[in-house]
């Protein structure tokens, strides 16, 4: 995988924080964030420790002049960002780095995220339907579905 495309990716999206409170440029947070999770980090303190603990290697590709920051900011500053078009960025760099070959085998499965559901505002779980590269070990997509619904109907979106 390129990590130069991934950076290359990452730095078209727009920082709306005020620039005088900003301490860690977003590409560096972004670049922590996917990286930490590419590597199975799934919560803010993790990716928070990842970045701690592998400091000299990100610094390799990004500034990270004030150091890692902390795990609220991650949060902070991801969830700021427009999921969707993370989302079409990354799928984006995945293909550009993935070529699926002849005879390759694409599992198709089906999750409900775990703790989606919000029985005080009566929301429903969120289903995802994922499509992943079994030679190569990476998510070529995925789809929120409705309800329940199963894998064979979500295929085609």
């Amino acid at each position: 995988m390129s990590i130069q495309s991934l950076l290359d990716y990452i730095s078209v999206f727009p920082d709306i924080r005020q620039q005088g409170k900003v301490k860690h440029k977003l590409s560096d947070i972004l670049f922590l964030t996917v990286c930490a999770v590419i590597a199975g980090a799934d919560e803010w303190q993790e990716i928070e420790d990842f970045g701690h603990e592998r400091l000299e290697w990100l610094k390799k590709y990004g500034d990270f002049d004030n150091g890692i920051p902390v795990d609220d900011t991650i949060a902070r500053v991801v969830s700021n960002i427009d999921s969707l078009a993370f989302e079409k960025m990354f799928i984006e760099w995945m293909q550009e780095c993935h070529e699926i070959t002849d005879g390759e085998i694409i599992a198709i499965d089906g999750k409900t995220i775990r703790g989606s559901f919000d029985k005080g505002k009566r929301k429903g779980a969120i289903h995802m339907v994922s499509a992943f590269s079994t030679e190569n070990g990476v998510v070529l997509g995925q789809v929120k579905t409705e309800a329940k619904s199963n894998e064979i109907t979500a295929i085609p979106e």
